[in-house]
């Protein structure tokens, strides 16, 4: 039976992967942080901090893992301007020795990187050959461990760099802008809320869905060469639409006189476009999305009400 070993197992990807992996019979392992509820049955829990070097070294060691993703990171652009040492520790450094751990043990590694590390792009969209240059903290620290991949792939480490577009679920936490949307719709429609504040609506993004993600992951990590892939859908849509089409789902089509733009909640440098050219992954392992952004939005929501229906006495 394979081992696979899986980071940030508690986040959205983390635990879509993880059903993913124990699907096809793979022995799980995953490293989460105390406290976190994972609340997945099969999976083998090892408390630690990815930051701690010598520690996860060692769960890595004693494992042996086949496959290694690394999921784990602080997932906030915003968060990064409050705290960009801590960011470049987990995003960068900790990922830095994950890889060194995976290549002493003979592992495949996948890193989860993000469309983040080329900021403010010179092209659009943005495949493996688009300059890196980053807009932010977050994005310094994903880049760092984008080229580390490289470094550790030279001396024999079968490693793998995604770069990851905006993908979503309902499994999103609440402090994305996408499931804040999707919530604030639902409490709308159940009349618990009457409005909903947003930042930048103009911001463009290329939203996918998660499972569609994960599975690029896993087809990376089996993949007979290693190489960087873009992950995306190649479509871009802004906030705002992302917005119109989520109160579309409960039938309002003014949806503007609902929305406040909060200038608190706008990055201080924001990417205007960020879209990406999957076709590399697409013509070498086969990938393809299955879920397009109309139906990723209608699903967001509908969980969201059905969340709050759940979770709401009758009477």
């Amino acid at each position: 039976m394979p081992t696979a070993l899986i980071t940030g197992v508690g986040g959205q990807d983390g635990g879509y992967l993880a059903e993913r992996l124990l699907a096809d019979g793979v022995e799980v392992h995953a490293l989460a942080l105390p406290g976190d509820d994972v609340g997945i049955d099969g999976v083998h829990l090892h408390t630690g901090d990815v930051a701690d070097l010598d520690a996860t070294r060692a769960s890595i060691l004693e494992v042996a893992p086949d496959e290694v993703y690394n999921l784990a990171g602080l997932s906030s652009v915003a968060r990064s301007w409050d705290e960009p040492g801590l960011t470049a520790r987990v995003n960068g450094l900790a990922a830095a020795g994950l890889m060194g751990a995976a290549h002493d043990v003979g592992a495949r590694f996948v890193q989860a990187s993000s469309a983040e590390i080329f900021g403010l792009p010179d092209r659009s969209p943005q495949d493996e050959d688009t300059p890196v240059r980053p807009a932010n903290p977050y994005g310094a620290a994903k880049a760092y461990a984008h080229f580390m991949v490289e470094v550790y792939r030279r001396r024999g480490l079968h490693g793998t760099s995604l770069v990851l577009y905006n993908h979503e679920s309902p499994r999103r936490p609440a402090h994305f802008v996408t499931r804040k949307i999707s919530s604030g719709v639902a409490a709308i429609a159940a009349g618990h809320a009457g409005r909903i504040s947003l930042g930048n609506l103009a911001a463009r993004r290329d939203w996918g869905w998660a499972p569609d993600y994960v599975e690029a992951m896993v087809l990376a990590a089996r993949a007979t060469t290693p190489r960087d892939y873009v992950v995306a859908t190649g479509e871009a849509h802004s906030v705002e639409e992302f917005a119109a089409a989520a109160f579309g789902c409960i039938g309002i089509a003014d949806w503007s006189s609902y929305v406040d733009v909060d200038p608190a909640l706008i990055r201080p440098v924001d990417a205007p476009a960020l879209v990406g050219d999957a076709s590399r992954i697409r013509e070498e392992l086969g990938w393809q999305p299955t879920v397009d952004f109309g139906e990723l939005v209608r699903r967001m929501v509908e969980a969201d009400r059905l969340l709050l229906e759940t979770a709401t006495p009758p009477g």
